[in-house]
């Protein structure tokens, strides 16, 4: 993460979060059921540069699992290693709260990125909507 970024951690979706959630999975990936009523309740990271949202990702805790999604790259800022340091930046925020299992659901196509950061699969392939997710865990 470069100097001039700015980094917002919150509890609810928040404007900055929307945006670009709505920008990667609405408009771009064609999702129809973006945003949920977890969304109040789960906490929302996003990396800010010259107050325009470049990465996104949110927590929530669902028995002994913390559960990591909705981590979307703006166009303009992919192939910068910043999908990665969020994740890293999710997962201390995770051991904070006290939680080993951290729990996702990836997109195949974002699969490696995640085999890379130390997830394996679990389980078959499934659809989400449209677009083929596998579940894929990790202990910290």
């Amino acid at each position: 993460m470069n100097n001039n970024m700015e980094v917002i951690c919150q509890i609810g979706l928040f404007e900055q979060a929307k945006i670009l959630r709505e920008e990667v999975f609405v408009k771009e990936q064609g999702f129809q059921d973006e945003f949920e009523s977890r969304d109040a309740s789960c906490k929302h990271v996003v990396f800010m540069e010259e107050e325009l949202p470049v990465v996104v990702g949110r927590i929530y805790y669902e028995d002994d699992y913390a559960i990591i999604g909705r981590i979307a790259v703006a166009k303009a800022y992919r192939k910068s290693h910043l999908g990665k340091q969020m994740m890293e930046y999710l997962e201390k925020e995770i051991k904070k709260e006290g939680y080993h299992k951290i729990k996702l659901s990836a997109q195949v196509q974002a699969k490696i990125f995640y085999q890379k950061m130390g997830y394996h699969q679990k389980g078959e392939e499934y659809l989400d909507e449209h677009c083929p997710h596998v579940t894929m865990l990790k202990e910290i």
